[in-house]
């Protein structure tokens, strides 16, 4: 399929502190940046997303005196995985990997700026109540093919993919421009996911 201006590319959180040597590094996820920037060429529109985070931010295990990363806690919206600290807004580490390649993305979706609440999807924050108003975006522009890349395949990417078809678009996931974290297990349950979904899964 040629894109055109129905479909739009949304590359997921391809930032330093996903990369190896970052500080919360998906493996291998520099790996993909070559695929994505080839499969972006193809694409006339390009949206970025990016996790923001505050210092202190709730889902860092820092911020719980005496937990872990990938410790899990609940929270008033439900079980929360705690992670490094990562993202910090203005560091680095939030930075895109500098190989990524796309001076014609047109948008850039920041997520995980709320203190308290952490942010996996493109489209609302994990509360599933808390839109970021990508979905009125999409629509406005009159898209209605969404396709995604990023890190990881397992979190940020198949929350995004199964909201996006929840919103009412059609959606596939290049996985080979993806990387997991895969923990316990995550990989295969978001790969099933996103399945139930209706998201279609292709390599390239």
């Amino acid at each position: 399929m040629t894109p055109d201006d129905r479909d739009v590319l949304l590359i997921v959180d391809v930032q330093n502190d996903f990369c190896p040597g970052g500080a919360l590094a998906v493996p291998d996820g520099d790996a993909i940046v070559p695929m994505v920037n080839r499969v972006a060429s193809s694409f006339s529109h390009v949206i970025l997303t990016q996790d923001w985070h505050p210092r202190g931010h709730a889902s860092f295990a820092s911020s719980h005196p005496g937990k872990r990363p990938f410790d899990a806690i609940e929270v008033s919206y439900g079980t929360q995985i705690l992670w490094p600290d990562h993202c910090v807004q203005g560091t680095d580490g939030a930075g895109f990997h500098p190989k990524l390649d796309v001076p014609h993305a047109e948008l850039v979706v920041r997520k995980g700026f709320r203190a308290a609440i952490d942010s996996y999807s493109a489209f609302r924050e994990n509360d599933r109540r808390t839109p970021t108003g990508l979905a009125g975006y999409l629509r406005e522009r009159g898209f209605e093919r969404l396709t995604l890349c990023g890190l990881a395949t397992d979190f940020c990417v198949a929350f995004s993919a199964i909201d996006g078809r929840e919103a009412g678009f059609e959606v596939s996931v290049v996985t080979g421009a993806c990387r997991a974290i895969d923990i316990e297990g995550s990989l295969a349950q978001a790969m099933r996911s996103m399945s139930e979904a209706g998201v279609n899964l292709r390599a390239e």
